[in-house]
């Protein structure tokens, strides 16, 4: 196909919800100026689902976040290499906790906050269904292995487009919608996890031994937390666009 020809179309095509992602902050070790990551496989995924991702930059502005929930039709809070805070769940640092980024957890905070207000679709990926359980009002393991008894390492070292363990998905929940119910494989990239769900919340998937791996609002049209990274194993397992598909479809009704 020539690139630069218009693309044919037959049949109507399905709106593309504008959906908006939170990126990684860093500051460069031979740079002057702190930058924006996201990794490409997010956005893929979106837009293998049928949305229209859109990145949004950090601000403590709430007229900024309000303006950013009023253009997008639902949200992913991606995951990162560092923690939440202790102190938004009520708790101290104990030992085994990680870096943080206060700057992007309080914006990210602030995202969901006013994206459940709205009932606009939210989807948490690892860190990010961290947080969405913290704003819901539940607490965190802050580190696995030293407080969650029999607990296997979450934090797999081989490639993270192949699986490290199975979940089970509860019948009967958004995520069973999404991926179908029973036993699913998933890849596995953080020391902390879910210890209290939060008000309204369910427990959507469970590792072998216990561990919390998905959690979703009863109180909302769609708020679901995945603590695996399925846009990193649509290659390997493609069930797992499921996920944002649910999101995307989610979105699409938003907005009609």
């Amino acid at each position: 196909m020539n690139p630069l020809s218009s693309p044919r179309h037959h049949g109507t095509t399905p709106r593309r919800p504008n959906i908006g992602l939170s990126p990684d902050w860093v500051q460069p070790a031979d740079s002057a100026f702190p930058r924006y990551e996201l990794k490409v496989p997010y956005a893929e995924a979106v837009l293998r689902a049928g949305g229209l991702p859109f990145v949004l930059p950090y601000t403590d502005d709430a007229s900024c976040v309000d303006a950013y929930l009023e253009r997008v039709s639902g949200l992913v809070v991606t995951g990162g290499a560092f923690d939440i805070p202790p102190s938004a769940y009520g708790e101290e640092a104990r030992e085994g906790m990680g870096p943080l980024k206060e700057g992007r957890t309080a914006f990210e905070a602030h995202l969901i906050r006013g994206a459940l207000k709205r009932n606009l679709p939210v989807l948490g990926v690892c860190g990010g269904m961290q947080l969405l359980a913290v704003v819901l009002g539940g607490t965190l393991f802050q580190d696995i292995l030293r407080e969650v008894p029999g607990a296997r390492d979450h934090e797999q070292k081989h490639d993270r487009t192949q699986p490290q363990h199975p979940v089970e998905v509860k019948n009967g929940t958004l995520l069973a919608e999404a991926v179908g119910h029973g036993q699913l494989m998933v890849n596995s990239t953080h020391h902390q996890a879910v210890n209290k769900p939060g008000t309204d919340v369910t427990v959507s998937a469970v590792s072998p031994e216990g561990v919390v791996e998905a959690i979703e609002s009863t109180a909302h049209a769609f708020a679901l937390g995945v603590q695996w990274h399925p846009e990193l194993m649509l290659g390997t397992i493609p069930v797992h666009l499921g996920v944002y598909k649910s999101l995307v479809q989610k979105a699409r009704e938003h907005r009609r």
